[in-house]
């Protein structure tokens, strides 16, 4: 088995851990970027996840309404931006682009990246990893580094090494539905939002006959960078584990006919999708929430909905608590007080068991009425950032765990790159 040596190995090629591992290397740090597809990019790319939800607050003197998540995750919002992938209203993005734009930016800083390679698993001494074992094309692979960052979204990697976590809400280990997103084209409808009541009522109705199975509550649609083409997040997937492989392939295969329902309700009720057609199910189905790690500091939703503000922030946020129930029908809002964000604390980050590895982006330690706020693509990009910064100091300062490293050197590393915490 051959083996790699790196100084970080970060697991997971979404936002989270493109920032993570671009955050590392341009601090100087040589860093390994570990991706189970032949692309960048995570939910963004694999599960059409689109658009980016709410990144701004509200200045509350002038009015203006100013983006919170900046850093690494604004250079990426301007290369779209100037390759004519990123929508005026500055949240619909074109994942194809965004595809190119990951790839630029890793190899702008160095950051060596291996696709098509799962982590199968996680080699220990103490508390410490000292490698992983890893698969790709017919071969197994051996990846050393002084320390590791989990951005897998799932939790894979601190499970693998032993981490203690959480499976969806306290009460009954449900997690939020599984979503597949998909793409409906040849509408010819001029304003789509003027039929949402029409159309939800039309839903719900059939729902109430037995007629629709899918049990959300209504159609969620967003526009699309094509003229004509429609953005759908309207299947739900429920009482399903997406850590267990069988659950998870369930869902696939279900959500995919709950795509076809949608497509074939629109075109019999909706004016102005007659000639409606599917050009595409994500690669995947998208997964809200599943493994949530045990760490220094469970982060709860009273601490974001009273927005406060940690002294070991690394990261902000102002999506709010956005529940869609485990159980059936129905979705759970609350909104933040205008004009304020809330702050991650670091200590969120560190798992309890594992001395050399933070865990970055949905899967950190959490509540799970917390995680449906902080889950969102602006806000992991951030932490994924926060965690790299973190990792690169660990190294360079020879930390022996990774709950000692100076936060306030993070931070300022942070501010440098106008990253907001």
């Amino acid at each position: 088995m051959d083996t790699y040596r790196h100084e970080i190995i970060v697991a997971g090629g979404g936002f989270t851990g493109v920032a993570a591992a671009v955050a590392a290397a341009r601090e100087g740090r040589d860093v390994l970027l570990v991706e189970k597809s032949g692309f960048l990019g995570g939910a963004a790319t694999n599960c059409l996840v689109n658009p980016f939800m709410n990144y701004f607050c509200k200045d509350m003197e002038t009015g203006e309404s100013t983006p919170i998540n900046r850093g690494f995750f604004e250079e990426i919002l301007n290369e779209l931006k100037a390759m004519g992938g990123l929508h005026e209203n500055k949240r619909t993005f074109n994942e194809e682009y965004l595809k190119i734009v990951l790839d630029r930016l890793c190899a702008k800083y160095n950051v060596k990246v291996l696709l098509h390679t799962i982590i199968t698993d996680v080699i220990k001494e103490g508390d410490r990893i000292t490698y992983l074992e890893a698969y790709s094309t017919g071969q197994k692979l051996k990846l050393a580094a002084e320390c590791f960052i989990d951005a897998s979204g799932d939790a894979n990697l601190a499970a693998l090494a032993g981490c203690d976590f959480q499976l969806g809400r306290e009460e009954d280990g449900l997690c939020q539905p599984m979503t597949l997103c998909l793409r409906i084209a040849n509408i010819t409808a001029k304003n789509i939002r003027e039929l949402r009541p029409y159309m939800n009522e039309m839903f719900n109705k059939l729902q109430a006959e037995g007629k629709i199975k899918n049990p959300r509550e209504n159609i969620l649609f967003f526009e699309h960078m094509s003229e004509g083409v429609i953005h759908f997040n309207t299947t739900r997937i429920i009482k399903k584990n997406p850590t267990n492989p069988f659950d998870l392939s369930y869902a696939e295969a279900a959500a995919r006919e709950q795509g076809l329902e949608l497509l074939n309700f629109l075109k019999e009720y909706v004016p102005g999708f007659e000639n409606a057609t599917l050009i595409m199910t994500a690669a995947e189905i998208g997964v809200r929430e599943s493994r949530k790690v045990i760490g220094e500091y469970v982060l709860q939703a009273e601490d974001l909905l009273e927005c406060k503000q940690f002294e070991d922030s690394v990261a902000r946020g102002a999506y709010e608590v956005d529940i869609h129930n485990p159980s059936g029908t129905g979705t759970v809002i609350k909104r933040l007080p205008e004009g304020k964000y809330y702050t991650i604390p670091y200590r969120s980050l560190v798992p309890l068991k594992v001395s050399n590895m933070l865990v970055a982006g949905r899967c950190i330690s959490s509540s799970h009425e917390a995680q449906s706020a902080y889950r969102v693509i602006p806000i992991v990009c951030c932490i994924g950032e926060g965690a790299g910064t973190a990792a690169a100091v660990f190294v360079e300062n020879k930390n022996g765990a990774m709950k000692e490293v100076d936060i306030k050197e993070v931070q300022r590393r942070l501010t440098k790159h106008n990253a907001l915490y």
